[in-house]
């Protein structure tokens, strides 16, 4: 056990919904709307943009922030449309308005917070925002200086079917049945979390958009092959997850594999960021160094 694993044993609980010092509230606009904001880091660092998933909100890397700004880096995450905080971004407020959230509308706002940085980012993301970032990537490789994917849908076509206990069921379920199930396991805590974080995430829950989450599962049974774009990128790629994942193992080192990416693996479930954070910020720092002059 090294200092980065001890020090992950002992995590505190604590109020996720009050933010820590030193971080720094916002917010962006976006194609698709308003999108709540937190950084910390100085402003001119390096930056790192840490995306969330579904049903997810930038809290998920307080932990991991501070370890990054400390390290010399500006950290960045925001919430993903119709998620938490950014509850009020949506298809409808895209010109043209459309009726559902889609692949473009996450890949277009998230470029749009990379290209306001005006310069290449280590971006992080998590579950399906990881599908998001590779997407983005393919379209514009410029923005990017290392792409991780954190508890990443490791399968193209319909992801869900490798899902432990679920996957043989999740073609028949819609979006909305699929969004039900989801939000229905988080609050029944089968992966238990302390206390604190769970009473975050059933108030998180009050704000969220049932259409987001309904929409994002059907885009997940459409997955996109992210090794079409990333297996010839140079950039390096790392793919990490926890060993009690939604997916076996076997398919995220398969998939770390297809993607030319470096692989690591750690001792949680599927929130390595909320779980693991000193572990997976070891990892990165090791990732981001390759990058630097």
């Amino acid at each position: 056990m090294d200092a980065a694993e001890l020090a992950d044993t002992q995590l505190p609980d604590f109020d996720w919904a009050v933010l820590p010092p030193g971080f720094v509230a916002s917010s962006f606009a976006a194609p698709s709307g308003a999108l709540a904001v937190i950084t910390m880091g100085a402003a001119d660092a390096p930056p790192v943009v840490l995306v969330p998933g579904a049903t997810g909100s930038k809290e998920d890397f307080v932990l991991m922030m501070p370890i990054l700004a400390a390290a010399g880096f500006h950290t960045l995450s925001f919430d993903l449309a119709g998620q938490y905080e950014s509850a009020g971004a949506g298809p409808e407020r895209l010109d043209p308005p459309r009726p559902h959230y889609d692949l473009d509308l996450f890949v277009n706002d998230l470029l749009a917070v990379l290209r306001d940085l005006e310069r290449p980012a280590h971006v992080v993301g998590y579950s399906f925002a990881g599908t998001v970032a590779g997407l983005a990537f393919a379209r514009e490789q410029s923005l990017f200086a290392s792409l991780t994917l954190l508890s990443c849908p490791p399968l193209a076509g319909q992801s869900l079917r490798g899902v432990s206990r679920i996957g043989r069921i999740s073609g028949v379920a819609n979006g909305r049945v699929g969004a039900a199930l989801m939000i229905w396991g988080i609050r029944r805590n089968f992966i238990p979390v302390l206390p604190g974080r769970l009473r975050f995430v059933e108030d998180r829950f009050k704000l969220t958009r049932r259409q987001s989450v309904r929409d994002i599962v059907e885009l997940m049974k459409h997955n996109p092959d992210l090794s079409i774009p990333l297996a010839q990128a140079s950039l390096p790629k790392l793919v990490a997850v926890g060993e009690h994942d939604l997916w076996p193992t076997s398919l995220h080192a398969e998939f770390a594999r297809s993607l030319g990416a470096d692989f690591a693996v750690y001792r949680s479930g599927h929130s390595p960021c909320e779980t693991s954070p000193h572990q997976l910020c070891r990892d990165l720092l090791a990732l981001f160094s390759t990058t630097r002059p």
